[in-house]
């Protein structure tokens, strides 16, 4: 059984998104083609970070094994501000105590052998959690090794449930270079 949390009321989350995207906070996309914590053609998903930190992370992931550069980037990638829901409880994947309460290592990313854990693993996991009527499993990054970062995978309570946009999409030059 998970150990869960209760989200932070209006706490502003970040998702990457391209800009050609239609509706970046529609978590119907996750739903069709999965992600890590939702198998595919399984339920919604709507993948956040919890800080611009970890937004960051996931461009440097995104890149990896290509001969591109952070730097090399134009205004495609944008970043959404989005508050969710009141009351959301979910599965805690970031203290030891909730890695271990979900059948997780404590160096989660990593397994023990320093081997990132599969998404096969992260999805039955969150599979339970849906099952168990969580709205989400809050975890330790997969962008950050060290496990540093924090993302979210939301699932919303009913097709009507839905983030709520703060602000204005920003600019790619603006937010990835501002420390």
């Amino acid at each position: 059984m998970p150990i869960t949390r209760k989200l932070r009321d209006h706490h502003v989350w970040f998702r990457v998104a391209d800009i050609g995207w239609s509706d970046p906070l529609d978590p119907a996309f996750a739903q069709r083609y999965g992600g890590r914590w939702n198998p595919p053609a399984s339920f919604p998903a709507l993948y956040l970070n919890e800080d611009v930190t970890t937004a960051r992370a996931q461009i440097y992931r995104m890149l990896e094994g290509s001969p591109v550069r952070a730097e090399d980037l134009d205004d495609q990638f944008v970043l959404i501000s989005a508050t969710l829901p009141t009351h959301q409880v979910v599965a805690d994947a970031t203290s030891d105590d909730g890695l271990d309460a979900v059948g997780l290592p404590s160096t989660y990313p990593l397994d023990g052998s320093g081997v990132e854990v599969a998404h096969d693993v992260c999805r039955t996991i969150g599979a339970a959690a849906k099952a168990d009527g969580l709205r989400g499993v809050h975890a330790r990054s997969a962008a950050t090794a060290d496990g540093a970062g924090r993302e979210l995978a939301w699932f919303p309570a009913r097709p009507s449930s839905r983030a709520h946009r703060v602000g204005e999409p920003a600019p790619f030059s603006t937010w990835f270079f501002r420390r």
